[in-house]
């Protein structure tokens, strides 16, 4: 674990051993990271869970309710909003046709991006498969079942492309 990273060592954080953690990561109260790196100078929120093989890059805002499963790549500079729910099976099922508890050899990990300075908006929901574009921005409580364009802003349910995202004078 690098050093200069705040409230890691605080009672009611979980990191496990696997984690990967750049210099000045804030982590508040209440998170679980394991298997997954985190990028330097970013911020992870209360009640967040980063699980195996997520990656979040470099000055990366994740807010506290967030679920950030296997298989999630968030790139530097993005925003995700309050309780925003990443998913990274296509077709979830409990058990196999045999009836067995499903493992992890059972089911296929459905890879999702988040390309640099995107903002997802808080209660998002994001299918697994799926590729949010470079600066894009997600509208709160949207469900994104398909890739988002670079640049635009989407929303509702499902995200449908709003119009392109203003020029904010280099923001």
């Amino acid at each position: 674990m690098a050093t200069d990273n705040r409230y890691a060592d605080h009672p009611t954080v979980r990191i496990a051993d696997d984690v990967a953690l750049g210099e000045d990561v804030a982590i508040y109260g209440f998170v679980n990271l394991y298997g997954c790196s985190v990028g330097d100078g970013s911020h992870i929120g209360t009640f967040v869970e980063i699980q195996k093989n997520a990656t979040v890059g470099r000055r990366c805002k994740i807010s506290s309710h967030t679920f950030i499963c296997e298989g999630v790549h968030i790139e530097d500079e993005c925003f995700i909003g309050h309780g925003v729910m990443f998913i990274n099976d296509i077709y979830p099922r409990a058990t196999n046709p045999d009836a067995t508890p499903q493992g992890e050899a059972d089911w296929q990990v459905a890879e999702t991006f988040v390309r640099k300075g995107a903002s997802i908006g808080s209660n998002a929901t994001i299918l697994g498969g799926v590729s949010i574009g470079e600066g894009a921005i997600v509208g709160a409580g949207s469900v994104v079942t398909k890739d988002v364009p670079a640049r635009t802003i989407v929303a509702g349910n499902p995200a449908r492309v709003v119009r392109p995202v203003p020029d904010l004078g280099g923001r």
